[in-house]
């Protein structure tokens, strides 16, 4: 029997190839032999500082460019979190079975926490419960996150045995399944992750070849390869890339250059940068189109969430049978 994934995806109003590479390629190999449930959770995403007027279009955005990378409605279950109740419902009453003490040494609350100090609120402190709720819900059993997230997956696991000593049998172990793929760095500036909040630091899946170039010829670099030093951080980032995007024998031959000594950094960029334009031009065609059928993007997230929705109920019905609520 095939196991049953699940896997979140915040509104963030873009998707890099750092999301690609790191998530988005695992979910859509994943969906060939798995039951998978991938939701765009919209509740995650207001626990920090947004714009509720853009949250709509960084929704639709968010299932466009993800179902044109390749997760598909007739092999995936893609919904949006905030159009299925029950994981609010079952957050609530989690939480009641949950340490305060455990939360408060979540990393990801101290990360956030320094980053919107005149923000934090209940519902930041609270969000490794509501994700814990995200995948017991469906009783998941595999949840593919980046190393970020085993911490939330380890607290997942613990409500669900403290449910399962406290009320009964109820919910399956889940495990972690960790990206294969490398962490991809800023590109203007390699000491730090791959992220929108960086002002060039990312190329977006659907940003057009003439902009990928752009941003991989500024791209950092050093000097040069010298003997006894170790490779900078930014062309190991620029190999990084050029092993997932360029023919193997390409990156071999650049390698082959780098250790030489005779490798000429802007042949690397722009065979790398053309390299990844046709990479990811079938997905940013197929995002053009998907934009022009909304009717099909949205027919499709209702069709998830009615299917979510009645695994949901079920689920809810027997935690509350088993709490003693009627």
């Amino acid at each position: 029997m095939a196991r049953r994934v699940f896997s979140g995806i915040q509104p963030t109003g873009l998707v890099h190839i750092g999301n690609y590479l790191g998530a988005i390629k695992q979910w859509v190999d994943l969906q060939y032999d798995h039951e998978c449930f991938f939701s765009i959770v919209d509740y995650h995403a207001i626990t920090v500082p947004y714009d509720p007027k853009q949250m709509p279009k960084n929704t639709f955005d968010a299932a466009v460019v993800n179902m044109a990378a390749g997760l598909d409605p007739n092999k995936s279950t893609i919904f949006i979190q905030s159009h299925v109740p029950q994981h609010t419902e079952l957050a609530w009453l989690l939480n009641t079975i949950t340490p305060m003490g455990r939360l408060s040494h979540m990393t990801q609350f101290k990360e956030k926490s320094r980053m919107f100090r005149e923000g934090i609120n209940a519902g930041l402190f609270n969000y490794p419960i509501l994700q814990a709720a995200d995948i017991l819900l469906y009783k998941a059993t595999l949840v593919p996150v980046g190393e970020d997230q085993v911490q939330h997956i380890e607290l997942t696991r613990d409500i669900a045995r403290k449910f399962n000593t406290t009320f009964g049998e109820t919910f399956p172990e889940v495990e972690p399944r960790l990206s294969e793929a490398p962490r991809i760095m800023a590109l203007s500036d390699p000491t730090k992750k791959m992220s929108k909040s960086i002002p060039g630091s990312y190329i977006a899946l659907t940003d057009s070849p003439e902009k990928i170039k752009e941003q991989i010829m500024k791209s950092v670099t050093d000097s040069g390869p010298q003997k006894d030093v170790p490779m900078g951080a930014g062309i190991a980032n620029l190999f990084m890339l050029m092993q997932e995007f360029s023919p193997p024998d390409v990156y071999q031959r650049f390698r082959s250059q780098y250790d030489e000594g005779t490798i000429k950094y802007s042949e690397l960029k722009k065979t790398l940068a053309e390299d990844i334009a046709n990479a990811l031009t079938p997905i940013r065609e197929a995002a053009q189109n998907l934009a022009k059928r909304p009717d099909y993007v949205y027919d499709s997230l209702r069709e998830g969430a009615h299917k979510a929705q009645s695994i949901a109920k079920r689920t809810m019905a027997e935690v509350k049978l088993r709490m003693g609520l009627i």
